[in-house]
């Protein structure tokens, strides 16, 4: 499943088709194309739907309720880790993306994501429970010309009490497939400690245990606070309004279980 550069960029293009402010705005675009032609009974129904059709979207995937529920099916698929006396070969810590340095930001800046994996994966390593930490991530842009999501989590690990020696960094990986590849080529762990947020852990844990380690999920960040079912004493009426953040939460959801189906049609996992 070695992604060439050209592929690697159309995959990345066409994953905006899966975002869910794509499937609201294209009926909105058509609509505007249809209202600019000459006026006709015909095409004015069909104007009504495109924009009926638009509205239903955003309140099914811009409102908090379906966005969470699916998260929530990810994010409850591994309990919290909880830890034991039991030790383990290596901790893999897995990026999650890097702001490149431009005129206003002076250098490149971790993700919210990235960041928050790197203060468990920290954590666990100052509780002992593995002698190195690997950081897997490379450039991730579309066009590669980014900066190193692993060298910049290096650097913030240190930060955190992790010492250099105990660090290996993957950085050549541009997603959750090539760092199993790229780990598995850089050392012969067979036991780890995999941190990534709780909602990619599914799909995550599935490729590193096709390459052959056996993989204890350590989830990191919840976007989530109930399962599907639970907390519903606590809805309210904002729990029906469209926001950003569920947006982008429908999106998290749709995006990582587009990927389980992909990478499952393609032998990943």
């Amino acid at each position: 499943m070695e992604v060439s550069p050209i592929l690697f960029a159309g995959y990345k293009i066409l994953k905006y088709l899966l975002y869910p402010v794509s499937w609201i705005v294209a009926p909105i675009v058509l609509a505007t194309g249809i209202a600019l032609l000459p006026y006709s009974p015909r095409r004015f129904q069909f104007l009504r739907l495109l924009l009926l059709l638009s509205t239903v979207l955003t309140f099914l995937l811009a409102t908090p309720i379906p966005g969470r529920t699916l998260l929530a099916v990810l994010e409850g698929w591994y309990p919290p880790f909880q830890p034991s006396t039991t030790t383990f070969d290596a901790i893999v810590v897995l990026a999650g993306g890097i702001y490149p340095q431009g005129s206003l930001r002076p250098q490149p800046e971790l993700s919210e994501q990235s960041r928050l994996r790197t203060v468990c994966g920290a954590e666990l390593f100052n509780q002992g429970l593995a002698p190195k930490v690997i950081l897997a991530g490379g450039d991730a842009s579309l066009f590669g010309h980014g900066p190193s999501e692993a060298g910049e989590m290096k650097r913030f690990a240190t930060r955190l009490g992790v010492t250099d020696m105990a660090i290996i960094t993957e950085e050549q990986s541009r997603n959750t497939y090539e760092n199993a590849v790229n780990v598995r080529r850089l050392v012969n762990h067979e036991s780890i400690l995999l941190v990534t947020s709780a909602y990619h852990l599914p799909r995550a844990v599935a490729i590193f245990a096709k390459q052959g380690f056996h993989v204890t999920p350590a989830p990191c960040g919840y976007e989530t606070k109930d399962r599907p079912g639970e907390g519903l004493d606590q809805i309210n009426v904002t729990d029906f309004l469209p926001s950003y953040h569920a947006l982008e939460t429908t999106t998290h959801a749709v995006d990582e279980l587009a990927g389980i189906v992909v990478y499952w049609m393609t032998g990943a996992l």
